[in-house]
């Protein structure tokens, strides 16, 4: 028998995340996740009128792709891909793994070469389709949520399936807020940093693009960042795990990088230009994410937490910053995680993860639950 929670889960994201319409050709990019889950969404795509198109893939032989591949390769498979991109209205990706640590191994020039070359199959999805991408839950993710697989399963489905729409109508004031914004200061342990969002716009996320969701992001002007801004959550990126990665800026530009592993950090930062810029600012507050799990779909929407994001700028709020790299760093500021603020033109927007103006208050986790 089929887990029930798999087709409240299939139905959110096809007929609310995607949005998917008679007529619609949808592609389904599995990595590992089983069977009986895949079968649920393209019965949804179907019931929905639109037209299924399925990508199985599996993490280990993805890292044997890129292990050995090299730019000849990588140039056809991404022309193929992006052919089939282009016939495509929607997508809908789920990634599993049984080891997230799978590409740690993966030579960092292949990496970069990979991803920098892939980069325009990135672009159109995310620009021209319809798209939604989570994690599926596995004993991996539960160990690095410190968290019995069960347990961790039944937090995954109470995750994804919440009410974001209630969501959506309590985000929209912040929305308006950062879209009106030019300056903002970021304070806390290690951390003092300015920039200007002026006239780059804002957008809210409400489980539309990503589940879980739970974000108001916008981008800095690409040369106003200045300061240094120290990260108090593991993040992994291609596989390596980074903590206690602390910035400094000038002028827009990482002109500093340190973490437990400096010299990888600064080979990531070092893929083009724009991977040493900064491509996203957001502010996160889904109150059912508490901790970092190493994750970043889970971890970028922890309550009380923003992301800064050194590597390429969405279209929606764009600084024009361009890079193969976006690189997701999380701070959580809620006062157990040492506390901090974030200010809009000398208002104390957010203390120690807790919203203060009354407009922003529903998203407060008391509120959100």
């Amino acid at each position: 028998m089929t887990d029930p929670r798999y087709s409240k889960l299939a139905s959110l994201l096809v007929n609310y995340s995607a949005e998917i319409k008679k007529g619609d050709f949808a592609l389904l990019d599995m990595i590992d996740v089983p069977d009986e889950f895949a079968l649920e969404l393209m019965r949804a795509v179907r019931a929905a009128g639109g037209t299924p198109f399925i990508e199985v893939r599996h993490t280990r032989v993805s890292r044997e792709v890129v292990l050995d591949t090299d730019e000849t390769h990588a140039a056809a498979v991404r022309d193929i891909e992006l052919y089939r991109m282009k016939k495509m209205q929607a997508y809908i990706a789920i990634r599993g793994s049984a080891n997230a640590s799978e590409a740690s191994d993966v030579p960092a020039e292949k990496m970069q070469m990979y991803s920098r070359v892939m980069r325009p199959l990135l672009n159109y999805r995310v620009n021209k389709t319809r798209w939604v991408v989570l994690r599926w839950p596995t004993p991996s993710m539960a160990q690095s949520a410190g968290m019995s697989t069960e347990a961790f399963e039944n937090l995954y489905f109470d995750v994804c399936t919440m009410d974001y729409a209630k969501m959506g109508r309590a985000m929209a004031p912040l929305e308006k807020r950062m879209a009106k914004a030019d300056r903002v200061h970021l304070k806390g342990p290690g951390t003092d940093l300015t920039f200007s969002i002026k006239g780059i716009g804002a957008k809210m996320c409400k489980g539309d693009r990503n589940i879980p969701d739970g974000e108001v992001f916008s981008c800095p002007v690409k040369k106003s960042v200045n300061g240094v801004i120290q990260f108090n959550t593991p993040t992994l990126y291609s596989g390596t795990k980074f903590e206690n990665v602390r910035l400094e800026f000038k002028d827009g530009k990482i002109i500093n990088a340190t973490a437990n592993n400096t010299q990888r950090l600064n080979e990531i930062l070092d893929t083009d230009a724009g991977a040493r810029y900064i491509g996203e600012f957001s502010l996160g507050f889904n109150p059912y994410i508490q901790s970092p799990m190493c994750d970043i779909l889970f971890d970028e929407k922890i309550a009380g937490s923003l992301h800064f994001t050194p590597g390429q700028a969405y279209e929606e709020c764009d600084n024009g910053n361009r890079s193969a790299v976006h690189w997701d760093m999380v701070l959580i500021q809620r006062k157990e995680w040492g506390g901090g603020e974030v200010w809009f033109d000398d208002e104390l927007i957010r203390k120690d993860g807790i919203f203060l103006p009354a407009d922003l208050k529903p998203l407060n986790p008391a509120n959100l639950k």
